[in-house]
């Protein structure tokens, strides 16, 4: 006997809830006699009972009669359909109204059919069969949607994470071979970025600077020097200055680097970063007065990623010692930024530069991100 009950109850718990609501007895008996085999049946006598009701089941349907006493059925929509926790119930209309005016009301105002009194049994029961396969539907569908753009985004991820650790592995073995500037790309990355947060604080090439993603064009600077892969070791480790017939080939650098990354181009479509990182490769030893290397670009002809890497990788350079130089203190690299503003370098990104410059000195300190 204890066994029959608790399958009945489970059986009872699975079945889909139904909210009839008729102030006519025989209607509301009616109804649940011809619902209750097959879901569980909560009758309420007007519109009232049904929102007491509501503060304790969550119905998958109710059955709504139109024609009530103090709140009709239009009125008891709205209140269902202002309210967040009752808006998605499906409303099917009890009437015995049927005229195509009433049945249009019920429509606009979110019913989803319409059901005629006196209602036959196998009628009622396939209407309301049919709109909860419906709901059911709708929520596989969202349900899909949503386990589709979690795995999207996982794998999304996944790229994004492939790609910084193939980068950053690219940019240490350019490091590990220059060991000169041990941490350089770091901190030019740090420095850009204090850069960009100005310009955007500032609104100075606002129309530009907007289209970026900070992240993707930080994460495309750390290739600005990948070229150096492809210098000699007696001139990229040359414990003293160049000679000018070393230093022309160390220039080559930024041609083997663009190189190396248009043949990535060409095989990915992931083109985003690589544009970026092959502005700021190529361009990022330009000048504003057009004295710079290697096409000689000038002024605002210079790609805007490379006339910001222009300051950060000359400030890096200045405040780093090597063997034939000692490190300058800040303010001896400012005041060579300052001299070098509209020869050198942009001017108006000198002028972001002083405003962030604490930003500099913090960033050249910072041992980790």
């Amino acid at each position: 006997m204890e066994e029959r009950v608790t399958s009945e109850k489970v059986m009872d718990d699975s079945r889909k809830t139904i909210i009839l609501v008729d102030d006519n007895m025989a209607n509301l008996n009616q109804g649940k006699n011809i619902l209750k085999s097959i879901y569980r049946v909560f009758p309420a006598p007007s519109a009232a009972k049904l929102f007491e009701t509501l503060e304790n089941i969550i119905p998958d349907l109710i059955l709504l009669d139109i024609e009530m006493p103090e709140m009709n059925g239009y009125e008891a929509i709205k209140k269902l359909k202002a309210d967040r926790r009752f808006n998605e119930i499906p409303v099917i209309f009890l009437t015995s109204l049927t005229d195509e005016k009433s049945e249009m009301e019920g429509f606009n105002l979110g019913a989803v059919d319409y059901m005629t009194k006196p209602f036959s049994a196998p009628l009622l029961q396939k209407r309301i069969a049919n709109q909860l396969l419906i709901v059911e539907n709708r929520k596989a569908i969202k349900d899909y949607a949503d386990n589709l753009e979690k795995k999207v985004e996982e794998k999304t991820a996944e790229v994004q994470n492939l790609q910084d650790v193939i980068l950053e592995t690219v940019s240490d073995m350019v490091e590990f071979r220059d060991d000169l500037t041990g941490g350089h790309i770091a901190r030019t990355q740090r420095y850009m970025k204090a850069l960009i947060e100005g310009l955007i604080s500032t609104g100075v090439y606002h129309e530009l600077v907007s289209k970026w993603d900070m992240e993707v064009v930080l994460v495309s600077a750390q290739l600005h020097d990948v070229g150096k892969i492809h210098i000699t070791d007696n001139i990229l480790n040359k414990p003293a200055k160049l000679t000018p017939e070393e230093f022309e080939l160390m220039k080559t650098h930024v041609d083997f680097g663009v190189e190396a990354i248009e043949k990535i181009i060409k095989k990915t479509k992931e083109h985003d970063f690589l544009y970026h990182a092959l502005l700021i490769t190529g361009t990022h030893h330009e000048k504003w007065d057009g004295s710079g290397y290697p096409k000689h670009l000038k002024g605002e002809n210079i790609p805007l990623e490379g006339r910001i890497m222009a300051v950060a990788d000359v400030y890096d350079a200045l405040i780093s010692e090597r063997p034939y130089k000692k490190a300058f203190t800040h303010e001896e690299a400012k005041k060579i930024l300052l001299e070098g503003s509209g020869t050198h370098f942009d001017p108006q990104i000198i002028k972001v530069f002083i405003m962030v410059e604490n930003e500099f000195i913090k960033a050249s300190t910072k041992t980790a991100d």
